[in-house]
C-alpha cells in the first residue's frame, strides 16, 4: 500500500507568514535548502555570525537522524516510524532511510508549520510495499498526535518515535518530560525512543539562541546534559548510551567529534 502525496496544499500555502523567521525554513536553509525566506537567512545569518558550528550541528543532526532510523529499521526489526517535528523535507527523510532497509515500513510525519505541510504534500511520497502520512499537529497535544497516528500506524505492534531537536520548543522541562512520557506511554513494549537535542553548556549556542529568541520566532529553550538524559528514563539504552551526536555509532571511517559538545542523542527500547 502507499500513499500519494497531490500537489502542494494550497490552503497551507496562504498561511505562511514570511515576514517573522521560522525554525524549519531557518534550519532548511542552514542545511543548504531552497524552502526559506531573505527573513529566515537573517535570522539565521546572525545566529552563524555568533555560533558558526550551527550549520555542523544541523548536518549533525540529520546524519545522527540516519543511523538511528537504519538501526532501527535493520537490526532492531522496527517497520513502524512516528517522526514529530519533521522540519522542511530534504534529501534522506526518514521514510526514505527507513523504507531503503524495509520496503514495508510505515511512517507517520508530525509538523504544524504550514510551509512544511504544504511540501510534504509534494514531496513525501512511499514506496509501494509501505506507507507514508502526514499529521498537521503539535507536539505540545500529544493525544491528538496519538489518535491521528492510529489511523497509519498499529500503537498495538511497536513504533520508532523520533524527536530531533524539537523538545526545545516546550519551555517547561517537565512538561516537555510529561509530553514524551505520554506518547512513550501510548506505544507497546518493544517500540524506541531516538531522541537529540542541544545542550545549554556551549556558550556560543546559548548566547546565540537566546539572541534568536527575540527575533519573534517561536522560541527554543536549551537544556543541561542531565536534563537530556532524563528524557530517557525508564528505558533501556542502546550503547554507547546517550553521547555527541557524532559519537552514536559513527559510520566507518567517521571522525569523532571534537570540542565542546553541542547537542547529545540517544536511543532506547521500552521494556
Amino acid at each position: 500500500m502507499s500513499q500519494e502525496w497531490s500537489a502542494p496544499d494550497t490552503a497551507a500555502l496562504s498561511k505562511i507568514d514570511s515576514t517573522v523567521p521560522h525554525s524549519a525554513r531557518i534550519w532548511n536553509y542552514w542545511l543548504g535548502g531552497k524552502d526559506n525566506y531573505p527573513v529566515d537567512h537573517e535570522a539565521g545569518d546572525a545566529f552563524i555570525k555568533i555560533f558558526p558550528g550551527i550549520t555542523d550541528l544541523a548536518r549533525d543532526s540529520r546524519a545522527f537522524l540516519g543511523r538511528a532510523v537504519r538501526h532501527l529499521a535493520g537490526a532492531a526489526g522496527i517497520r513502524q516510524f512516528l517522526d514529530i517535528g519533521t522540519g522542511l523535507p530534504t534529501a534522506d527523510n526518514t521514510h526514505d532511510i527507513a523504507q531503503r532497509v524495509a520496503p514495508t515500513a510505515r511512517v507517520v510525519y508530525v509538523d504544524n508549520d504550514p510551509l512544511v505541510l504544504a511540501h510534504a504534500h509534494a514531496l513525501l511520497t512511499s514506496t509501494p510495499e509501505g506507507v507514508t502520512d502526514y499529521i498537521d499537529a503539535d507536539l505540545h497535544d500529544p493525544d491528538l498526535v496519538l489518535r491521528e497516528a492510529a489511523k497509519t500506524l498499529d500503537l498495538s505492534q511497536p513504533v520508532a518515535l523520533t524527536l530531533m531537536q524539537v523538545s526545545g520548543h516546550i519551555a517547561d522541562y517537565d512538561q516537555a518530560r510529561a509530553i514524551v512520557g505520554t506518547l512513550m506511554g501510548e506505544l507497546p513494549p518493544g517500540s524506541y525512543l531516538a531522541f537529540n537535542d542541544s545542550v545549554d553548556t556551549h556558550q556560543g549556542n546559548a548566547e546565540a539562541t537566546r539572541l534568536y529568541n527575540e527575533t519573534g520566532a517561536a522560541a527554543y529553550y536549551l537544556r543541561s546534559p542531565q536534563q537530556l538524559a532524563g528524557f530517557f528514563d525508564g528505558l533501556d539504552l542502546l550503547e554507547p548510551g546517550v553521547v555527541p551526536l557524532a559519537d552514536w555509532r559513527p559510520d566507518p571511517g567517521a571522525a569523532p567529534s571534537q570540542g565542546e559538545v553541542i547537542a547529545l542523542g540517544g536511543v532506547a527500547r521500552k521494556p
